[in-house]
């Protein structure tokens, strides 16, 4: 026979620390907002090299997964075209500690990382559920990325009559 008191006894009491945890997630958004023009620098420079104006990055998700759906470049006649294979880097806030994570990504590989992070920022947990779906617009000439953002929901509306 097993004595379970003893094991009992000494098992760990999780208590988390809530606060901690929110001054964790502000220091790694203000991070996040001090590495952005940084980023934004590297990778509007790459797409202005290689004569791209406007970028157009559109998403979906639902049932808890999502993804981003195309990735378009366009130049000034508004005529698809291919992505430099140039690697840039890019730095982002990690989940622990206070220094940046850098990582060398191509041009569209780097456009989906910083998708991606906009919309933790913004949406967190748009793939869930009836999910989200949306589309941003990175603007090579004005040095902005929008998002246009289209959330789902399931809405119910009960009566009931007595006669």
């Amino acid at each position: 026979m097993t004595d379970t008191t003893q094991a009992a006894a000494s098992a760990p009491t999780i208590s988390p620390d809530y606060s901690a945890y929110l001054a964790r997630e502000a220091e790694r958004d203000r991070l996040a907002a001090e590495l952005l023009p940084a980023n934004k620098a590297a990778l509007f420079g790459a797409l202005e090299a290689a004569g791209i104006v406007i970028v157009l990055v559109t998403f979906d998700g639902c049932g808890d997964s999502g993804q981003i759906e195309s990735v378009e470049a366009r130049d000034a006649h508004n005529n698809d075209v291919a992505l430099p294979a140039d690697a840039i880097e890019i730095a982002k806030a990690p989940w622990e500690g206070t220094e940046p994570e850098r990582q060398r990504l191509p041009v569209h590989g780097a456009i989906e990382e910083m998708a991606y992070r906009f919309l933790e920022q913004t949406h967190g947990g748009w793939e869930d559920n009836e999910g989200a779906y949306g589309e941003f617009t990175f603007d090579v000439a004005a040095r902005t990325i929008t998002l246009e953002y289209n959330e789902r929901f399931i809405d119910t509306e009960y009566s009931e009559h007595e006669f």
